[in-house]
């Protein structure tokens, strides 16, 4: 599977993984691996989300993002970065861009509930009083998310030959963001620029995410001969891809792929479309040195050493969200 140029991305069943069974677990973890080196997405189904945590959820992120503007942005802090609460219309452009994309959001980030002292570098959660049950139904999903991301790392890790719980104390109490994402109509495509997109081709900055929604038309990862495949998923799965993080831990072994969200045809752009992606993150101050196996005559080391805090500074400012 390596070598070949796939046209989809491949389908995985996270229960293979938690089976007990080695025979399929080994599967599971070869074919993750393999996809991985390839094209860096898969579809995953048993991911833990059930349809009705799925409804609500959807239903109380539709709810926020009908709110009036002047609503919502009671819920957004500049001095945050973008970390917590909402993040207006605009505001985010990809790497190497000046043109926002077309899309509003908000973040949801780690609660750590122990004596944890880096519960000191996390700002408190913001919290729609309009909706109520916005935070239940939100922090459901981050935590499920979390544990599907654990066991995807555990499979990456044996993949890589680490021990099965490499990454364990890494993510535990991670900075991960759940991010529900508002694409909003556009009534006249002529009143925004004219290279102004939904989300402008970008690489992701974290170890892996875990994408809610992804059936609707727009995803698109870019193969390595440069082509645009369509990403679809079915209704009972997520997509899961190799982040910028991972990708420099491993020293591009694992392909963090670009990937975008094109905009709708011309009589569509006064539609909006929703997606939730689960950005986990690692603790700052895991490492993000290559590891010494990834390293090889053939492979030579391509990035520095720097932390992940130290890295997610860096992407904040080139994406606009924090300023240097």
């Amino acid at each position: 599977m390596q070598d070949q140029l796939l046209d989809q991305i491949p389908s995985l069943d996270l229960a293979d993984f938690r089976s007990g069974d080695p025979e399929r677990k080994a599967r599971f973890v070869q074919q993750l691996g393999e996809a991985y080196q390839n094209i860096g997405f898969v579809a995953l189904k048993n991911h833990g989300l059930n349809d009705e945590q799925t409804k609500q959820l959807y239903a109380d992120v539709q709810a926020f993002f009908q709110l009036p503007d002047d609503a919502k942005q009671r819920y957004e802090n500049p001095e945050l970065a973008g970390q917590r609460g909402y993040i207006s219309k605009g505001k985010e452009h990809a790497k190497g861009r000046n043109t926002g994309d077309l899309k509003e959001f908000y973040h949801v980030g780690q609660e750590v509930e122990t004596e944890d002292p880096i519960k000191n570098e996390y700002p408190a959660n913001i919290w729609p009083e309009e909706v109520p049950s916005f935070q239940k139904s939100t922090f459901t999903a981050y935590r499920t998310l979390e544990s599907a991301g654990q066991d995807v790392l555990r499979a990456i890790a044996l993949y890589l030959h680490l021990p099965e719980n490499y990454f364990d104390d890494k993510v535990k109490h991670g900075n991960s963001i759940l991010r529900p994402i508002h694409y909003f109509p556009i009534e006249d495509p002529d009143a925004v620029p004219s290279d102004a997109v939904r989300a402008a081709e970008h690489g992701d900055i974290n170890l892996i995410t875990l994408l809610m929604g992804a059936s609707a038309d727009g995803l698109q990862v870019k193969r390595r001969d440069g082509k645009w495949i369509p990403i679809t998923a079915l209704p009972d799965q997520i997509v899961v891809n190799v982040g910028d993080m991972l990708q420099r831990l491993t020293n591009g072994v694992l392909k963090s792929t670009i990937h975008r969200v094109v905009n709708p045809a011309r009589e569509k752009m006064n539609t909006s479309r929703f997606s939730i992606p689960f950005f986990m993150h690692p603790r700052s101050e895991m490492s993000l040195a290559a590891l010494e196996h990834c390293v090889t005559p053939e492979n030579p080391k391509k990035e520095a050493d720097i932390t992940a805090g130290e890295f997610l500074n860096e992407r904040l400012i080139e994406l606009g969200l924090k300023k240097k």
